[in-house]
């Protein structure tokens, strides 16, 4: 199952200009993510992941509510299994 995972954007590094990449931190697991798709996005806000890339951002109560919902179902393993965590 394919899902889009929310968390929160920790930095951004604003190199070039379609590779903006940010670490974002998905319930103390720390991943890289390509920011293209929301070039409005700062540190602290939540985003939207999935395969890689922050799709929009989201509130935070909704991205605790996903994210939870994702810890009851057992669906965080990928995450924590990820060579580049």
């Amino acid at each position: 199952m394919c899902l889009a995972v929310p968390g929160k954007l920790i930095s951004v590094d604003d190199g070039l200009p379609l590779m903006r990449l940010g670490k974002v931190n998905f319930g103390g697991i720390f991943k890289e993510v390509n920011l293209a798709y929301v070039p409005e996005a700062k540190p602290g806000d939540y985003v939207l992941v999935h395969v890689g890339f922050a799709l929009s951002i989201v509130d935070e109560v909704e991205a605790n509510r996903v994210f939870e919902y994702l810890r009851q179902m057992d669906e965080l393993a990928e995450l924590e299994d990820s060579p580049d965590g």
